[in-house]
């Protein structure tokens, strides 16, 4: 019984951590047979590729779902909790790894599988959990946290501007021009504004011409704006300019590095000591 213990942890340490020896070797291996997978996948959605070869890449498939089975079982015997890791949001995305090849054996022609097959590239995330890139995921993270209001303000400003634009193009060019419905000139808008350009419908009348004009700069003027609040958001999570540090009186969590007192209170963030 001790040893079937101790077998279960030395799988759990290997398999669910990534922070030892063992578990970065196991997610460094898992991560090239993931790659592996999605490389077949593309080729295997190349007519020409699909026609010669697709015995052999049924066999490809059906050798990567055997590992991704094995390592599913796998999961399900070291996982303490096994139900919870099963309909976890890993869980089931590693059980959607190894479905298409399951119906692939029923199936002969499994090409609409392909979507089904391409979600193993979210298992990516989960070797990406190794320390290194947890940090700057964190950074990301706290990046997107910072920047979401702003990001949303400016989102729907955007909004407003290509549903005035799109109705006015709308109301001046009309359906003979192509400009159909104010839906129509809204996407007409989202296409200039973000200068895309698919020149699909193109304002004819001399007044039109001149609002699509101040819609393309417009374009130029605010294309960069979510990138910059992000970058900035991002520059200021990887110096450090913040210290995660409560207030003791009025709880407030943000502070300059500095700071020996509280922005919001004026208590003094740390106590003195005698």
């Amino acid at each position: 019984m001790d040893s079937s213990n101790n077998w279960r942890e030395r799988l759990f340490v290997m398999i669910f951590q990534s922070d030892t020896r063992a578990g970065r070797r196991f997610d460094g291996i898992l991560l090239l047979i993931i790659l592996a997978s999605l490389v077949v996948v593309m080729l295997d959605s190349i007519d020409s590729i699909h026609q010669n070869y697709a015995g052999l890449l049924a066999y490809i498939e059906w050798g990567f779902t055997a590992i991704f089975l094995g390592e599913y079982i796998l999961r399900l015997y070291c996982s303490p909790k096994p139900l919870r890791y099963a309909f976890s949001f890993y869980g089931l995305v590693d059980l959607l790894a190894i479905v298409p090849g399951i119906l692939a054996l029923y199936y002969s022609d499994a090409q609409y599988l392909l979507i089904i097959r391409i979600i193993r590239m979210l298992r990516i995330f989960r070797v990406l959990k190794l320390s290194p890139y947890l940090k700057q995921a964190n950074y990301l993270m706290s990046a997107l946290r910072g920047s979401k209001q702003k990001i949303v303000v400016f989102l729907v400003s955007v909004c407003t501007l290509v549903t005035v634009f799109g109705t006015l193009m709308y109301v001046i060019e009309g359906p003979e021009h192509g400009f159909t419905s104010i839906p129509k000139g809204i996407y007409w808008a989202i296409v200039t504004l973000t200068t895309v350009g698919f020149g699909d419908i193109v304002p004819k009348t001399p007044l039109g011409q001149v609002i699509s004009s101040l819609v393309m700069i417009t374009g130029y003027s605010i294309i960069a704006v979510p990138t910059g609040i992000f970058t900035a958001e991002l520059a200021n999570a990887m110096r450090g300019e913040q210290l995660q540090h409560d207030c003791p009186v009025c709880q407030k969590k943000s502070h300059e590095q500095s700071a020996a007192f509280c922005s919001r209170c004026g208590n003094a963030l740390f106590k003195k000591v005698e």
